[in-house]
């Protein structure tokens, strides 16, 4: 059996600031670069336009000074075919590229031309090159191209007949297309150099542009990196209005979550621990001591037996509070107060022998979860009874003011200290003294009650008794 390895390469990661920036150079480079191409595009083709223009109007031009044209010696037509071309060019104004060649005798074996005296490089004129003006005039055409070695030639001519036996003459335009494109050419250059330095110029700017927009997230992604389960206090500032700012303001969001969830569980499994810990230690004591004797064993197996069922009491306390923390811990809908606190009040007559009343109820509807008040309700109840003595009296009722409603149980039992009021909707504190017989409570049912009154986004309040006793009210503040 043979076994392969596979090799990974960790590619170099490519920050999103440094993307942003190719993407923008990138678009940027080709919106520029096909302007560039279309202007050139649009210039060559203008220069075509306009050679081709040129070379018409010359040759028209010719053409009617050769039909009305008047010598200014004779005051008569033309008769000689140089002193016309003499004429003709010298009351012409050529282009920086074009050549206006004339030539007496076509049919020369060297071509004799008559032609401006104007600045013209020698090395690309046409009338230096007697093959490239004998290749003109064989031509059957009236115009053409011609393609030198020193550059493309666009010419056009118009030829000259003589009356009597006198040999034809020619008028040749020609246009150096070279160097007409050239101006073209060196436009597209200049545009290409002048975006080659908008792209350096972007690329500055878009740097520095996308470092700001950018440093919120840098800020999240070294806030996350530092964020520990013993740390969970650090946010992101938050500023301005845009979707960085909606992002931080999120990312802080889900810390202050992350923060309630793990203060939850280290709660729980504090309060887990230290209210455990007593009933196994008397669950173990009990075991390791247990004898022989029958019965030695069923008290132990007894004893062993209550803590088990109060540790499990324990354990579904914990469990609930544990619940609190989630959203669908209560689940409103609505319900009639009146029917409500009735049904709190038959289920509450079973706990004890004592002078149950209905005190009063609110008639009205309300939004609200019936189970969890119905549970807080009666876990009331059930403190009362356990600070009571039969026959003492527990009145149960419930009432409204608007948009808040309050549900209570009050009685005529011995009261709480003030210094004890602060403390007793805690998680297994029970006060520093207790207002009756002594229960096997784990301290729990009051905390339960505050964390339905919370998830009604209520609270829940002591208060003295007229005559003596306590009082607890569920403050909620609910639409009708």
């Amino acid at each position: 059996m043979t076994t392969t390895s596979v090799m990974t390469v960790d590619l170099p990661r490519i920050s999103a600031r440094v993307r942003i920036l190719l993407w923008l150079l990138v678009v940027m480079a080709v919106a520029l670069g096909a302007v560039a191409v279309t202007v050139r595009s649009i210039l060559h083709r203008d220069v075509e336009h306009r050679m081709v223009g040129l070379l018409s109007q010359e040759t028209g031009e010719f053409a009617n000074f050769v039909e009305q044209g008047v010598d200014p010696e004779t005051g008569r037509s033309f008769g000689d075919t140089r002193r016309l071309l003499q004429t003709f060019l010298r009351r012409q104004y050529a282009d920086r590229d074009e050549e206006l060649l004339g030539l007496p005798h076509s049919s020369a074996s060297r071509p004799d031309v008559i032609r401006q005296r104007r600045d013209f490089p020698d090395h690309v004129a046409l009338w230096r090159d007697d093959v490239a003006l004998s290749r003109i005039l064989a031509s059957k055409d009236s115009s053409g191209t011609l393609h030198r070695a020193q550059g493309e030639l666009r010419w056009a001519k118009v030829t000259i007949r003589p009356l009597g036996d006198a040999p034809p003459g020619a008028f040749v335009v020609a246009l150096h297309a070279d160097r007409e494109r050239a101006v073209a050419d060196k436009t597209f250059w200049t545009l290409l150099a002048l975006s080659g330095m908008a792209l350096i110029l972007v690329s500055g700017i878009g740097w520095a542009v996308a470092g700001h927009i950018l440093a919120p997230v840098r800020v999240v992604r070294k806030t996350a990196a530092e964020l520990t389960e013993r740390d969970l206090t650090r946010r992101i500032p938050v500023e301005g209005r845009d979707d960085i700012a909606a992002l931080a303001e999120t990312f802080n969001g889900m810390l202050d979550r992350l923060e309630q969830a793990f203060a939850a569980q280290r709660v729980f499994v504090d309060d887990a621990g230290h209210e455990l810990r007593t009933p196994i230690t008397i669950v173990r004591g009990h075991l390791e001591l247990m004898g022989d004797d029958p019965a030695d064993r069923e008290e132990t197996i007894r004893l062993v037996t209550d803590e088990l069922d109060r540790m499990s009491r324990i354990v579904e306390d914990l469990l609930l509070l544990a619940r609190a923390e989630r959203p669908d811990f209560v689940r409103p809908e609505p319900v009639q107060l009146a029917e409500l606190t009735a049904d709190v009040f038959v289920k509450a007559r079973t706990l004890g022998e004592r002078e149950w009343l209905l005190d009063g109820v609110a008639d009205r509807e309300a939004s609200l979860d019936p189970q969890r008040i119905t549970q807080a309700m009666v876990q009331l109840a059930q403190n009362a009874v356990q600070h009571t003595v039969p026959g003492q009296r527990i009145r149960i009722g419930s009432r409204a003011d608007g948009e808040r409603i309050e549900l209570y149980v009050a009685d005529n039992g011995p009261g709480i200290p003030p210094q004890d009021a602060e403390v007793i909707f805690e998680r297994f504190r029970r006060g520093t003294a207790r207002r009756g017989t002594r229960t096997s409570g784990a301290g729990l049912g009051l905390a339960i009650v505050k964390a339905i009154a919370e998830g009604h986004h209520g609270r829940v309040e002591l208060r003295r008794t007229d005559g003596g006793g306590a009082t607890f009210v569920l403050i909620l503040e609910t639409g009708s």
